[in-house]
């Protein structure tokens, strides 16, 4: 009740000003010199502030003595150290009831007046509320030093002046005013305060936020001079997730070396920001030496560093190391969070251990914890790719009965499953249910229902799909791009897969090995060798490794076309670079030298396969056999 009767204070004070015509940001009077008659001006705040202590407010009201109170007696009544603060702040809101005219000048000063007033008792609360309204109101703009001036003057004790420019700092900071949070924290730098590291971690996270990273960083060095800030870890572990975030995982190390001279131990939370770092690139060697260093300071790991070395894990496949670290956790005693279990889950989900999936499902909801559209999205993933569409769509329909939203990464996980299954109708039905719940395609669902389409050979209708999309908005990805080239190649228009291919470079979407794959593939089976190995080199002049792919697309359109030697020279070459053929390779060249009558040689490369342990298809058999009907005498 209080709170909302402090508020409508702060807007009937900040509503009356003068006409936008007239505003202006001139100096307001300095009450302490700008004193004319002050003996009648006393008198008359003195009368007013009697009546405040001995009546009631309703008296006040009824009374003459504030139908047209002068600014300057407005600020002596305010200053009155006789009356409580909160008589005070009524009295304010009386004033404002009748209406009195404030001049932004004279605004300004009766604010500070009660904003130090309120800092004083220690309503810190009230005192930002009232602060904010003054630093922040676009119509009135006072300058930052106008502000200081006067917060110096009204406050009168030195302390409370700091702590006030000490709450504006933050106020700016909050309100991504920058170039006056920097002032700010310079004027009390210049002035040789000691500035409150809370505050000055609220400006860095502000500038985080904002991404103005090059500033944040550049803000904490201004912290870390002599005298300025006492700096502690909570500052340091900020900087430290910018720099790791930002790749640059030595500077991190080096701050936390040269802190922790100056006596700031870097945190868990510090040594997180290092562990994650390595881990999202699978650099285990340096998780493991960071993880000694923990333990050498003597931290305690908590949840998120489980957390982030179990995702770490997981991601590489290394299923095995990520249940030792959630062993060791349960070893330490340490709680599992619902993230934690999530990614354990995800984990397991990822490398088709299902079982243990569930179990851990189980054992997450028996410890009390919600399951969420995250935990529930890690099983149906799970599920998908295991082909088990019946479970999945169970579990859809549990996570809906608990209230649970289902989201669109849900939904085109299910697709992409329906879609693996040959189940195209059912995905069909899921981007139903997408619209229905008012969510909108992404370029994921419109990739995953066109790719379901090509599988089904339904490629007119794949390509109407992706084209569709494009005319909604839909910006299309490097998937996009090459499901369409490959539908052109396959469909012999190698010039419409061509200039897809100069459009998606020109629109910023950069090709992919698969995007080259498809139309060097196109071009091989047109017998256009040039163009095909033009493209390869255009493929290689990017940076871009060629695969097992690339090298059997090649093979294969010189083997159809009769040119066995510049086949096996790069069946020669791909060997020498150690990409490995796979049946598709053997397959084409066996097929080409049955083509020519090479059946020992052809019975080579099949015992070759054989003995790299490769499977022979119907179509590899079938060519051997042709090459048996079809041998040049000798």
């Amino acid at each position: 009740m209080l709170f909302r009767k402090q508020k409508r204070i702060l807007f009937s004070t900040t509503a009356i000003h003068t006409p936008k015509s007239k505003q202006h940001t001139a100096d307001p009077p300095n009450f302490k010199t700008d004193t004319p008659n002050l003996k009648t001006h006393q008198q008359i705040a003195d009368e007013v502030s009697k009546t405040l202590i001995t009546s009631d407010l309703k008296s006040l009201k009824t009374t003459s003595l504030i139908q047209n109170l002068q600014p300057l007696i407005t600020h002596l009544i305010l200053s009155n150290p006789n009356l409580k603060t909160q008589t005070c702040l009524d009295f304010f809101q009386i004033l404002q009831q009748k209406q009195t005219p404030i001049c932004p000048k004279h605004h300004l000063v009766s604010h500070l007046i009660l904003i130090c007033r309120l800092v004083k008792v220690r309503n810190f609360s009230l005192a930002i509320f009232f602060l904010k309204s003054v630093a922040t109101d676009e119509n009135l703009k006072y300058p930052f030093s106008l502000l200081a001036s006067q917060i110096r003057v009204c406050c009168n004790e030195a302390k409370v002046s700091v702590k006030v420019i000490d709450m504006l700092f933050r106020i700016y900071s909050d309100e991504n005013m920058f170039e006056k949070a920097d002032e700010t924290f310079e004027y009390m730098k210049e002035n040789s305060w000691k500035i409150n590291e809370r505050s000055c971690i609220i400006y860095l996270l502000a500038l985080k936020r904002s991404g103005q990273i090059e500033s944040c960083l550049g803000f904490f060095l201004r912290m870390l001079e002599p005298g300025v800030v006492n700096v502690s870890f909570y500052s340091l572990a900020i900087v430290v997730d910018i720099l790791c975030k930002r790749g640059e995982i030595k500077r991190a190390k080096d701050l936390m070396a040269e802190l922790s001279g100056r006596g700031v131990k870097p945190n868990i939370v510090c040594y997180n920001s290092l562990l994650e770092a390595h881990a999202k690139k699978g650099n285990f060697v340096e998780v493991d030496e960071i993880l000694n260093r923990v333990n050498k300071e003597g931290l305690d790991c908590n949840v998120a560093t489980y957390t982030l070395l179990i995702d770490g894990f997981s991601n590489f496949g290394r299923i095995e190391e990520a249940e030792r670290v959630f062993k060791e956790m349960n070893e330490k005693g340490v709680n599992g969070d619902l993230y934690l279990y999530t990614s354990i889950i995800n984990g397991n989900c990822r490398v088709g251990n299902m079982k243990r999936a569930f179990d851990l499902f189980d054992e997450c909801v028996e410890r009390g914890l919600e399951p969420n559209a995250h935990t529930y999205g890690a099983l149906i993933n799970g599920l998908c790719k295991a082909g088990q569409m019946k479970a999945a769509d169970f579990l859809l329909n549990e996570m809906q009965s608990k209230g649970i939203e289902v989201n669109v990464v849900i939904i085109n996980t299910l697709m992409d499953g329906y879609c693996k299954k040959g189940l195209l109708d059912e995905a069909l039905k899921m981007q139903v249910v997408l619209e229905k719940k008012g969510l909108q395609l992404d370029v994921y669902t419109y990739n995953t229902i066109a790719c379901g389409l090509c599988k089904s050979n339904r490629i007119e209708e794949a390509k109407r799909f992706l084209y569709s999309m494009v005319e909604k908005g839909v910006s299309p990805n490097t998937v996009t791009y090459t499901t369409l080239i490959d539908i052109h190649c396959k469909d012999g228009y190698l010039v419409e897969a061509r200039r897809l291919l100069c459009e998606m470079e020109n629109k910023g979407v950069k090709p992919s090995t698969v995007t080259y794959n498809a139309i060097i593939d196109g071009y091989s089976k047109k017998g256009t060798m040039k163009e095909a190995h033009k493209l390869r080199d255009e493929m290689e002049g990017k940076g871009m490794a060629i695969d097992v792919y690339t090298f059997t697309s090649l093979m294969h359109g010189h083997c159809v076309y009769g040119k066995l030697d510049s086949a096996f020279e790069l069946f020669a070459e791909m060997l020498k670079r150690g990409v490995v053929p796979n049946i598709i390779t053997y397959t084409a060249l066996i097929s080409g030298l049955s083509r020519e009558g090479r059946s020992d040689e052809a019975f080579r490369l099949y015992d070759e396969l054989i003995e790299v342990g490769l499977t022979p298809d119907d179509s590899l058999y079938s060519s051997l056999v042709g090459s048996l009907h079809s041998s040049k005498p000798c």
